[in-house]
């Protein structure tokens, strides 16, 4: 495995680089570029070195056919703005636009392919026509670098079966992403602190049970934490539950204290009657996280609760966030994401953002990226390497 210095002399060469830039769209305005501006430093280095770089990537999940609304062309032109050149746009994956495009190519110019899944072949389970795709992929190219973090946990076309056909390497995003998520495994520095929320607890079983082993703490809160508060009998009202991952829970609430691991749950909740919408004024109001009325679903993690968790977190030296405390986008259900995204920024240590929601948050929140230590472009990815799991972008590197 290595990083794409490795490849040797790139000018004059076709590189095919899989980058992650699977970003949020208003119609065609894009509401957060943090993964094309994450993207742009191996594409930068690469045209500087002479390449001729083809980048490919998906937005959305269309059924493997084209759809206007998950184009890569608003895209295209973010990136020409982030790397200060012009970036040509291929409106198709492998045909004819794409041959042409990247035929007129020349030394230090970029072009990015159409929606790699606007072709059936790139999610295929099927092999033969996965393979099919991937060939018509790797023909564009003369050497290939895995830039795109957010897909390695997918064996697809483009992160995993093209590595087989060309000479490749891994980019600087993934070798960052990697490099971080060992030092979250292997020896971390202690006092070692898992904040997990979020939606569903059954989003995060597998790094709950790898990590249990790890950590020194856990903090829960988003709607996964209404189904711990459940398993310990407490009523949720309308909050959002998981009936089948109640004794999951009681287990893992035995499990911590056997091993003498801390897992903080919210004492108390912000709540409303219905979950925000245009129609309805949000009429929030901070009840005992024992005591929700029955009427009302939880929204947030109370004030004393972010009080809580930043004091958990002050002496911590590593720290891994993976899912919002509440509805962040709702000003009047954000403060307890912002409590956390502040106290990671304080810690004297490495604070992890784990992507997807979290990375969002922290942005939309206001928060200067690099007062944390690392913020992950692949919220699942992350999660599935600190479950343990083989990563098939990542492995197929290695071979």
């Amino acid at each position: 495995m290595s990083e794409y210095s490795t490849l040797g002399d790139v000018a004059g060469k076709r590189v095919l680089v899989r980058s992650d830039l699977n970003v949020p769209l208003d119609g065609a305005t894009i509401t957060d570029d943090g993964r094309i501006r994450a993207s742009v430093p191996t594409i930068r280095a690469l045209a500087e070195a002479g390449a001729r770089v083809v980048v490919t990537a998906h937005l959305g999940r269309p059924q493997g056919a084209p759809e206007d609304r998950y184009s890569l062309a608003p895209v295209a032109t973010r990136l020409g703005e982030l790397l200060g050149a012009s970036v040509a746009f291929a409106t198709d994956t492998v045909g004819e636009s794409a041959q042409a495009t990247v035929g007129g190519l020349e030394d230090g110019q970029v072009a990015l392919l159409e929606n790699v899944r606007f072709n059936a072949g790139e999610t295929s389970k099927d092999d033969a026509e996965r393979g099919a795709f991937a060939d018509q992929l790797a023909a564009l190219g003369d050497l290939f670098v895995s830039d795109g973090f957010g897909v390695v946990h997918r064996k697809q076309a483009s992160v995993y079966d093209v590595a087989q056909r060309l000479p490749h390497a891994m980019g600087g995003l993934v070798a960052t992403e990697i490099d971080v998520l060992r030092r979250l495994t292997v020896e971390p520095a202690r006092p070692y602190v898992v904040v997990l929320g979020g939606s569903k607890v059954s989003d995060k079983l597998g790094v709950i049970d790898n990590l249990l082993d790890k950590a020194d703490k856990l903090l829960i809160g988003g709607g996964m934490v209404f189904t711990f508060l459940k398993a310990l009998g407490h009523e949720v009202g309308k909050s959002l539950l998981e009936e089948d991952q109640l004794e999951t829970c009681r287990a893992y609430l035995a499990r911590a204290e056997e091993s003498g691991v801390q897992i903080l749950l919210p004492g108390d909740i912000v709540v409303d009657t219905a979950f925000p919408s245009d129609d309805a004024t949000p009429q929030p109001r901070v009840v005992p996280a024992d005591a929700i009325p029955g009427d009302c679903l939880g929204l947030d993690i109370g004030p004393a609760s972010g009080a809580d968790f930043a004091a958990a977190l002050a002496d911590a030296r590593t720290v891994f966030w993976n899912g919002p405390m509440g509805v962040f986008e709702v000003p009047e259900f954000s403060d307890g994401t912002r409590a956390v995204a502040t106290a990671l920024v304080g810690i004297d240590g490495l604070s992890v953002v784990g992507g997807g929601d979290s990375a969002a948050a922290v942005r939309a929140l206001g928060f200067d990226e690099s007062a944390f230590g690392h913020i992950s472009t692949g919220g699942g990815a992350s999660l599935e390497y600190l479950e343990g799991k083989d990563l098939p972008g990542i492995t197929v590197l290695e071979g």
